[in-house]
């Protein structure tokens, strides 16, 4: 009876009366996908998405659209959720590491150059989290995941989490080996050789649409694509080969052809909803988990360029979290029309059950003791924006205690956006022990270069006190000062630049220690004693590197190590030390000892392999490290 109730009073509302029944709801995730990267917003001639176009001429394109985090998997918690990652803890992509830990802790020191403590974060989305596809399933909707999903494996994957139906139902951060067939997905083959992930996601996924006959249906597709692996289709790849103009910082042939397979995806959904007729009763939802990666290489170049924003994936300046973002949703949302308001992941949940009449059941946590009525959210519905009204005086908050040490990092931070004004708090990075913050007016400075906080300390006063409040609210741990900093070790000039390599002090110890079986220790001190490599006084820029002179082709680095949580990145150097180097980046989950596992996609020979260790006070402990190749050649494992 109460959703026969819900029924009527959605098909009597107004703004509603194109549908006849519950609409469908389609979220479409691109993952890396930076601002810069589609059509939508002039900022690009060398990438083509005419699907994208497509979307936006049927629905709202906005301009000031926010991911919850500039990394994905915590993003992916806040859409799914409505929580933003304060509050769950989850704060790294790292929910597809083998230890599982629900809750956040926070370690008692740091390495002594870091000012605060960063808290280490859960490897998983909790099951008690009611989810918008639990919500959606409860109201009567089919639902079905396809793509990337990165917040836990089983008893953590969509099928735990309301989904009906899961594919490729993969936990890892990335495809399977490559986007390209053949995959290695586990129990997931390709049709026929060659076949792209994304081309044959988004057939299955309008194969599912159509079993669904008339039964209203929520439908995630979390893209694969951008992210690494950076391959694509060969003649994708040729034709933006040729379109390339040296002087434009996007200029990545491959980037642009994986954002047209992208793009192509989109089509066939979109073709897949006119086929059947679904256009006019299904809202769609497209918007990406961060921003544009700049750390990664192909082609000789970055990914990508977010420019003009500052920064991009892994950054609180705008190139790690504006994003693209559309939605259409026929009836309510004027086709061709564009916004101006903030919005963020958050609000997406609140916002399509509050659209299509569904009511929140219970607490976001669920709980045999939870008295809460409704379903507490961190996001706001946006109706009155798709409406076409402003949200006037929203504020939209973005949490990250973690400095990965990419360009344009910032030490461990929270910002705050309201209006035409940005505010970052650097946790404890002033003096003794205070704050530092950076303000920025987006409106006349868009690429974040003039810090006004000297200059308006109340504005400053008044928006970090919405930070405290939303960090109160939200119960976020937050990082605390380190009883261990030395002023000598800290380097503020290092602040927003990769972490150096090449200039590192050399170790107390003969870094040809024969005990270290041809690994070198740089920017540490290295000592082998009982079987295990034991690394001390590590510097801002500590690795092992290793002369990886046989291994050709696409690498697996593996690693039995003990170290703080944090993140940290494995580089190799085709061309020795003088040429350029290439990153894959990796995360702990640290307290006791694990297997980690770095992929590394190189296309030649690897040159010299490096290292780099989590910059922490207490030793890192390794007990073995393994580096296997494709080309045949035998794996290389080194035992200390």
């Amino acid at each position: 009876m109460l959703r026969r109730l819900a029924f009527l009073l959605f098909a009597l509302c107004p703004t509603l009366s194109a549908f006849s029944a519950q609409p469908n709801v389609l979220v479409i995730l691109a993952d890396d996908l930076g601002w810069s990267d589609t059509t939508l917003y002039g900022t690009t001639t060398f990438y083509q998405t005419p699907n994208v176009e497509r979307l936006a001429k049927r629905g709202m394109t906005f301009t000031r659209a926010y991911s919850a985090s500039p990394l994905c998997s915590p993003t992916r918690s806040a859409l799914l959720t409505g929580l933003s990652p304060a509050r769950t803890g989850i704060t790294t992509p790292n929910c597809h590491v083998p230890q599982v830990t629900l809750e956040t802790t926070m370690p008692k020191t740091a390495a002594p150059n870091q000012k605060a403590i960063q808290p280490s974060p859960p490897t998983r989305l909790k099951t008690e989290y009611r989810t918008l596809a639990e919500t959606l399933k409860v109201a009567g909707y089919a639902t079905a995941h396809f793509g990337k999903w990165h917040l836990g494996p089983e008893p953590y994957s969509p099928l735990q989490q309301g989904f009906d139906f899961d594919l490729p139902h993969h936990p890892g951060p990335g495809p399977a080996g490559s986007f390209v067939a053949p995959w290695k997905f586990a129990n997931f083959k390709e049709k026929s050789p060659g076949e792209h992930i994304e081309d044959r996601m988004a057939a299955e996924a309008v194969t599912w649409m159509e079993q669904q006959k008339g039964k209203p249906f929520y439908l995630n597709y979390w893209m694969f694509s951008v992210h690494a692996p950076f391959d694509a289709k060969k003649a994708n790849i040729e034709k933006h080969r040729g379109r390339i103009d040296p002087k434009d910082a996007q200029r990545s042939p491959t980037y642009a052809a994986m954002i047209q397979s992208m793009d192509d995806a989109i089509g066939t959904l979109l073709d897949g909803l006119d086929r059947l007729k679904l256009a006019d009763t299904t809202i769609i939802i497209f918007t990406a988990d961060n921003g544009g990666n700049m750390y990664n290489e192909v082609d000789g170049t970055t990914p990508t360029s977010n420019r003009p924003l500052r920064g991009g994936k892994a950054t609180l300046f705008e190139g790690g979290t504006r994003v693209p973002c559309v939605v259409v949703w026929p009836g309510v949302a004027a086709p061709g029309s564009r916004s101006d308001a903030l919005v963020q992941s958050e609000d997406f949940y609140p916002t399509l059950i509050a659209g299509v009449g569904v009511q929140p059941s219970g607490d976001s946590e669920r709980s045999a003791n939870a008295s809460t009525p409704t379903q507490r959210f961190d996001g706001h519905s946006i109706l009155p924006a798709l409406k076409g009204d402003a949200l006037a005086g929203k504020a939209v908050f973005q949490y990250f205690p973690h400095n990965p040490g990419v360009p344009d990092w910032l030490p461990p931070a929270v910002s705050v956006h309201r209006d035409d004004w940005k505010l970052i708090r650097i946790f404890h990075g002033g003096e003794n022990g205070a704050h530092r913050h950076l303000l920025f007016n987006l409106r006349d400075d868009l690429g974040e270069k003039n810090n006004l906080a000297a200059a308006k300390p109340e504005l400053v006063a008044e928006l970090d006190a919405l930070i405290d409040g939303f960090l109160t609210d939200t119960k976020a741990v937050v990082p605390v000062p380190n009883p261990k900093f030395d002023p000598a070790q800290y380097h503020p000039e290092l602040e927003g630049k990769s972490q150096p390599k090449g200039k590192a002090k050399a170790p107390a110890k003969d870094i040809a220690d024969p005990a270290l079986q041809g690994w070198k220790a740089r920017d540490c001190t290295a000592k082998v004693q009982n079987g295990l490599l034991k690394l001390t006084k590590l510097g801002d820029a500590a690795f092992l590197g290793f002369a990886a002179g046989k291994h050709n082709g696409p690498t697996t680095l593996k690693a039995r190590i003990k170290a703080q949580a944090g993140t940290s990145h494995v580089d190799w150097l085709p061309q020795g030390v003088e040429g350029k180097a290439k990153r894959s980046d990796f995360t702990l989950k640290g307290g006791d000892w694990e297997e980690m596992t770095v992929e590394l996609p190189a296309e030649g020979p690897l040159g010299i392999v490096r290292l780099y260790l989590p910059m922490q006070g207490s030793p890192v402990e390794i007990d073995w490290i393994e580096l296997t190749s494709k080309n045949g050649s035998k794996p290389t494992r080194t035992g200390f």
